[in-house]
This record gives structure tokens, C-alpha cells and sequence, in this order.
């Protein structure tokens, strides 16, 4: 599994919690990274012994992004991209992909997680045509964000609001719809929804379980959630097809091999009118 030579049996840095497993080190566990400590790995093999086909979710949950990033800026013209609960730097990050098919593309970065900003140098290699940047806030609190996004974003344009894999963390129903609403309320016509979230219509018995061990090591709780109420989050926006579907088949790279399975995590992406 991941090497994570790179911190284990280093002092941490200020404000970092190594005795709680934390989201972002979680997931960079399971993508192979390096940035997790003991704690993250040892949950991360607790779940994983009890759901292994969950690294193909995180996989897929990426491979969403990346597709979701190349089809705003390659095909509908975004030059903006706002991209609320980072996680940390890994492969194919979000201003890679963007400025790699569009360099005069700004993006604004946004976590809550201390680890995210010890290492958040690394998602400000900007192109010098374009812009990054990063807000040390959660996702609770939108307001700070758009006034922080504000600085580097032109709210006046389109911008692409990417919510992947964080609303997961907001339990209640009625504020995870609010806290959405208020973002793209904020955004002008034109602008785009992206969203991926863990399901429990796929793998149910092993997911159910696997989030109940996840749960109980003391990192943030998460939900899942049904296609319908996924669905909802898209409220008085043009969902794009697919719609919203398992993120290995939310347009398949022509280039993908073999069958293509259903994974735990749904991604869509709409489009404000």
C-alpha cells in the first residue's frame, strides 16, 4: 500500500493531529501518497480489509475530476475554478489539468484540514499566464469563502464550483443543501456544478460497514447519500449527461479498457442557466 516514509516518525508540523485519523491524510492513503501518518493508515487498512474495492472508488472519484476539469475548460470555455475541499496535493490536480489545456486559467483552492495547508505551496505552481490560490476554510462557512475567492476570482464571469467528495461531511440534509445553494447562488449564468459523493447504492453491505469502521476511529463522521438525493443538489440547474452516475461512467475516456464498473462514489455536473 501507500509508502508513507515521508512523515512517519517525523515530528509534525504545528497544529497537526496524529492520534485522529484525518480525511485528507485518509485519502491521500489511498491514493498512494505519502503525506499520512500511522494513524491514517492503520484506519485506512481497517476499511480496507472490510471494503478492498474501495481504492477504486478513490481512483475513480480522481479520474472524475480530471475528466469533469478537461470537459469545463476544454469544451464549455471556464476559465475559473473554485475548488472547496481539496484534499492534498497528489497527481493531476485541478490547476494541472485546467492550465494544461488552458494556462490562463485561475483557480482558488479551498481546505480546512492544517495538513492541506502545510502543503499547499504545492497547488500554487501557477502558469504565469494564469492564477492559483488557497483558503484555509470550511466549507460550513461560504460566505468566507466567496469573499476570499473574490480576490483571485471574477465573480462577474463564470466559474466552475467543484464540491468533490466534501458534502459527504455535512450529515443534515437541510444545511448540506443550504451551504450549496448559497455557493452557486453566488455564481452568474453560465457558471457550473461539479459534484461526486459517496453512495450506498452500490456495494451496499460493504460500504454501510466499511463507513461505520471509518466512523468510529474518531475522524469526521460522512454519510452517504441515494442518486435521488444527489439529484437534488442540481435543483433549478441543466444536468449534463449523464447525469448523475457511479464517476467510472461519467464519460469514460475513449482510451479506458475492459468493462467498466460501478464504484461507490456518484459524480455529476450541471450547469447554471
Amino acid at each position: 500500500m501507500a509508502d508513507s516514509s515521508s512523515v512517519t516518525g517525523r515530528t509534525p508540523p504545528p497544529g497537526i493531529d496524529t492520534t485522529i485519523p484525518q480525511p485528507a491524510r485518509f485519502w491521500d492513503y489511498m491514493l498512494g501518497g505519502r503525506d499520512n501518518y500511522p494513524i491514517d493508515q492503520e484506519v485506512g487498512q481497517q476499511v480496507l480489509a472490510i471494503f478492498p474495492d474501495l481504492l477504486d472508488s478513490a481512483r475513480a472519484d480522481r479520474g472524475f475530476l480530471v475528466r469533469v476539469v478537461r470537459y469545463l475548460v476544454k469544451d464549455a470555455g471556464i476559465r475559473q475554478l473554485l475548488d472547496i475541499g481539496t484534499g492534498l496535493p497528489t497527481a493531476n490536480n485541478t490547476h494541472q489539468v485546467a492550465q494544461a489545456n488552458a494556462p490562463q486559467c485561475r483557480i482558488v483552492y479551498v481546505d480546512n484540514d492544517p495538513m492541506v495547508l502545510v502543503h499547499a505551496r504545492a497547488l500554487l505552481t501557477s502558469t504565469p499566464e494564469g492564477k492559483t490560490d488557497y483558503l484555509h476554510a470550511d466549507v460550513r462557512d461560504p460566505e468566507l469563502i466567496l469573499d476570499g475567492a473574490a480576490d483571485t476570482l471574477d465573480f462577474t464571469q463564470p466559474v466552475a464550483l467543484m464540491l468533490l467528495g466534501i458534502m459527504n461531511y455535512i450529515l443534515e440534509s437541510t444545511e448540506a443543501h443550504s451551504i450549496v445553494k448559497r455557493l452557486v447562488d453566488a455564481l452568474p449564468s453560465g457558471s457550473y456544478l461539479a459534484m461526486s459523493h459517496p453512495t450506498a447504492e452500490v456495494h451496499a453491505e460493504a460500504i454501510e460497514t466499511s463507513i461505520a469502521q471509518y466512523n468510529a476511529s474518531g475522524a469526521p463522521p460522512i454519510r452517504t447519500r441515494s442518486q435521488e438525493e444527489l439529484v437534488q443538489f442540481f435543483d433549478g440547474l441543466d444536468l449534463l449527461e449523464p447525469g448523475v452516475v457511479s464517476c467510472s461512467l461519467w464519460r469514460p475516456d475513449a482510451t479506458d479498457i475492459g468493462v467498466i464498473t460501478e464504484v461507490t462514489q456518484y459524480g455529476g455536473l450541471a450547469r447554471k442557466p
